[in-house]
């Protein structure tokens, strides 16, 4: 009853406080993350929920759902690779602020065009996203993504406003929780090497500069318009390069350069190891 009342107004303040009250005595408990969603509920309607922190240099480390079971192949393919070709974790790469903010104002123009979309994002069928962004350290970020289903419909404003204002209490909580009970979760991640390059090194030497440029851009999703105005070229010079990509690689489409981009990562893990 309350999830659904979150949909019609803003959540009661004595309601509220009491959720605010309950989540904060899970502060020092494992327990914390299932608190969270349950005080999440009652803010805002969705159907999936994924708490991850990012840390420069390495992989996300998923905070929750913490069952195994819990995980898709999508979300795995998500955390070991295809997460360098997110919104979301380049807008924290280039050091986005905290609050609330939905995917789509975070996503380049042609994001739902791009190979890592439909190969991965979509298998979530979600219509919208909306991320609860908190700066843990300098170096390490939590996002808790909430996602809604296109049977909901998009975020509404009541929503949206319901967690923006209790934004900064949920910012409080979390960061405590981190200082807590961070080694718990960190103890238990698997070897996570650095991939801060894997863009850079793709097709090293077989593209040039410039072209391993423009390719990254169309890998995390956008168009020859939004690469032109991002480099300061024409969207004609775009073209010949998107052209010589695709002859250098042997490729005719972009999925076959996303392949090529997974491969690459596989690449990477085993000279890690």
């Amino acid at each position: 009853m309350m999830q659904k009342n979150a949909l019609r107004g803003q959540l009661a303040l004595p309601e509220l406080m009491k959720d605010l009250g309950a989540l904060t005595s899970h502060i020092r408990v494992p327990s914390f993350p299932t608190a969270l969603e349950d005080v999440l509920k009652n803010l805002c309607y969705f159907d999936t929920i994924i708490i991850v922190t990012y840390k420069k240099t390495l992989k996300p480390l998923l905070i929750h759902p913490s069952n195994p079971s819990e995980q898709s192949h999508s979300l795995r393919t998500y955390l070991n690779k295809a997460y360098l070709l997110d919104p979301l974790f380049n807008a924290i790469q280039q050091g986005i602020s905290p609050g609330v903010y939905r995917l789509i104002d975070m996503a380049p123009d042609s994001f739902e065009e791009t190979e890592y979309y439909q190969t991965c994002y979509r298998n979530f069928d979600l219509v919208d996203e909306i991320n609860l962004l908190i700066e843990l350290d300098k170096t390490t970020t939590c996002a808790v993504s909430l996602g809604r289903q296109k049977t909901v419909g998009s975020i509404r404003r009541t929503e949206l406003n319901n967690l923006k204002n209790v934004f900064p209490m949920i910012e409080a909580l979390i960061k405590q929780f981190w200082l807590t009970q961070s080694g718990e979760f960190v103890n238990r991640e698997a070897s996570s090497g650095p991939l801060k390059y894997a863009l850079k090194s793709f097709a090293h030497g077989v593209l040039t500069t410039r072209e391993q440029e423009i390719l990254g851009l169309l890998l995390k999703g956008h168009s020859s318009k939004s690469i032109a105005n991002e480099l300061d070229i024409s969207a004609g010079t775009v073209k010949v390069h998107r052209k010589n990509i695709h002859s250098k690689l042997n490729t005719s489409t972009q999925s076959e350069i996303f392949t090529l981009f997974l491969t690459h990562l596989d690449a990477l893990d085993r000279e890690k190891n």
